[in-house]
């Protein structure tokens, strides 16, 4: 890598932890730190929801997919824009209602409001779990791009210094600093994407015509899946956002209804068609490009030798010329950093408030969160270093937080009667029979994903404790 692309690549750095260290001093109390407030607008909110949701690990994930079956792989972010849309139409006025009126900081908040103080405790911990998981799976994201682009560097040592970054403006800045950043990210990574890494590639690889002849057709339509995979995406991805800590930080920071809507639409229209199929499209082209014998100098001499997430980071080094690659490299970047903030963050909010009970709206809280949230960002960066697969990491942490508190959500949202001990249940039953089914490795008929034998547990349980 160039020593331009590294300038630019630092200043980029050097503006991100900047937002962050001035949102620092406008931290008044712990209000301020986790949901900014409560008087962010529905632009700001909607882009830090898409970067947050699509961010590093769906970026890298997509690119792997696209490397994978080629342009079906954009149905998974098609399930994201159902999930917004449903949540903005059944969650956001229940939610932004209760909210307002408690003052709630945290998922789990509105769970002990509706189910007690035990079950918010358990969705806590679920939570925190999930987040954490989710949080490294960001971090390796990270680590992987920038060994992809930086071939000297091993992944522990850009695990340290990717995680430590993102770390640095998160401790200090809360969600202030988190949506700001997430703003400022996005335009960073949709600029990068449309403007320098695609059209440039495109060129490189010789135009339509060489692009297509050079793999089979199943690559270029849109029924290169099965009808299974579209079902496991669908159930994995659609109720996260009705549970997911990060989203309700987001409904919490909204100025009104109205703002969360508009924020969420927004959300949805840029997971699907917009970064859907750009993502997807450059893991394509590497495909291509390692089908052409492109990256035979890094070692790969065909497709079928490489790690498909890592497709795409070698092949922004390989096509970009000096001074672009540290643009496209602070693109990608950026949409890592803008979910790992947020994870981190609602890891931190979870631990803090729903696990520790502190929600006073004094100084010494936000220094007690700010080095809580030091922490687990050290723990995160400890679990991806054992971890090889950016999207299996976040699919798993998705897994375990949908199948836990997905039906006790739905509960409020359908039934006025409100029974702690069938929500406990659910959490319990459904959570962690998700979690021993994927490590134990047990075979699903169909292939279909364990999620869904621990969402039918948590409903089962859920019934029959009820009744």
């Amino acid at each position: 890598m160039e020593i331009v692309d590294i300038i630019v690549f630092i200043i980029y750095m050097i503006l991100v932890l900047g937002i962050g260290f001035y949102y620092f001093k406008k931290n008044k109390d712990v209000k301020d730190y986790y949901i900014g407030g409560g008087k962010m607008n529905s632009l700001h909110v909607g882009l830090s929801v898409v970067a947050t949701d699509v961010g590093g690990g769906f970026s890298i994930g997509l690119g792997g997919l696209g490397f994978m079956m080629g342009l079906s792989g954009s149905w998974m972010l098609f399930t994201g824009l159902i999930g917004a849309w449903l949540s903005a139409v059944f969650l956001i006025p229940k939610v932004v209602k209760q909210g307002n009126l408690y003052g709630f900081l945290t998922f789990p908040e509105f769970l002990k409001h509706n189910y007690g103080a035990t079950v918010a405790m358990v969705a806590g911990v679920i939570s925190f779990i999930g987040y954490l998981g989710f949080t490294s799976s960001q971090f390796l994201a990270g680590a992987k791009l920038a060994t992809g682009t930086f071939p000297s560097l091993d992944l522990l040592d850009a695990l340290l210094i990717m995680g430590g970054i993102a770390l640095l403006y998160t401790v200090f800045g809360g969600m202030k600093a988190v949506i700001y950043t997430d703003t400022f990210q996005w335009i960073i990574l949709m600029f990068g994407l449309i403007f320098i890494g695609i059209p440039i590639a495109y060129n490189y690889l010789g135009g339509y015509h060489e692009i297509v002849d050079a793999l089979p057709n199943k690559f270029y339509s849109l029924q290169n899946v099965s009808w299974v995979q579209l079902v496991n995406w669908f159930v994995i991805i659609v109720p996260i956002w009705f549970v997911g800590m990060t989203l309700y930080q987001r409904i919490y920071s909204c100025k009104s209804e109205e703002t969360a809507k508009k924020a969420w639409f927004i959300a949805g229209l840029f997971e699907y068609p917009v970064m859907a199929f750009m993502g997807v499209i450059l893991g394509l082209f590497a495909r291509v490009a390692a089908a052409k014998g492109l990256f035979i100098a890094d070692g790969y001499e065909n497709a079928l030798q490489m790690d498909p997430e890592m497709g795409m980071p070698i092949l922004l080094k390989t096509v970009l010329p000096v001074g672009f690659m540290g643009l496209m490299l602070s693109a990608y970047f950026s949409a890592i950093m803008s979910t790992a903030d947020s994870c981190l963050l609602a890891a931190s909010g979870n631990f803090v408030t729903d696990i520790l009970g502190l929600k006073d709206l004094s100084p010494n809280t936000i220094r007690i969160s700010q080095i809580t949230t030091f922490l687990i960002g050290g723990i995160s960066i400890l679990i991806a270093s054992s971890m090889q697969s950016v999207l299996d990491l976040m699919l798993l942490s998705y897994s375990f937080m949908v199948s836990g508190l997905l039906i006790p959500v739905l509960g409020i949202l359908i039934s006025k009667k409100r029974k702690p001990k069938a929500a406990l249940a659910a959490m319990l039953l459904g959570g962690f029979s998700t979690l021993i089914l994927t490590f134990l490795k047990v075979e699903i008929p169909y292939g279909f994903d364990p999620i869904l034998i621990g969402i039918s547990l948590s409903l089962l349980a859920y019934l029959v404790v009820k009744k």
